[in-house]
């Protein structure tokens, strides 16, 4: 069917022509549904479903973090929370504890968002230039 190809290929656009900082915000918002899906995997019981799914979102925060440019300072505070964030989910993944995963979660919705808004100022301030 053409519907699903063309999606596809919408997909694939947008991930080839998005800057830098839209190709992290698409990896946070990757793990966070990740993370979803894991949690109600748990819940379900689909214990595979689960384990799959917290390895996809510890395979965007390894990424995030080897990505890191560590000429920065703020890079190290980087550096910690990735460290921090990928110990919890392998726990999560260990004891499929959809607490863990929530506390994960929540990590990354708050992480995510203040990309959003360093990406937004970032905007205003080259309109303003």
């Amino acid at each position: 069917m053409a519907l699903p190809n063309a999606y596809s290929q919408y997909n694939n656009n947008k991930v080839l022509t998005a800057s830098p900082a839209e190709l992290t915000l698409m990896l946070y918002e990757g793990a966070i549904k990740f993370c979803n899906i894991a949690e109600t995997a748990i819940e379900q019981n689909d214990i595979q479903k689960a384990h799959t799914n917290i390895v996809k979102a510890q395979r965007i925060i390894d990424y995030l973090r080897q990505t890191l440019d560590m000429k920065y300072p703020v890079a190290q505070d980087f550096e910690r929370m990735y460290v921090y964030l990928s110990e919890r989910l392998v726990t999560a993944n260990m004891k499929k504890d959809k607490e863990i995963l929530v506390e994960v979660n929540t990590h990354l919705h708050s992480i995510r968002d203040t990309w959003k808004e360093v990406m937004r100022l970032n905007r205003e301030k080259g309109n303003q230039g």
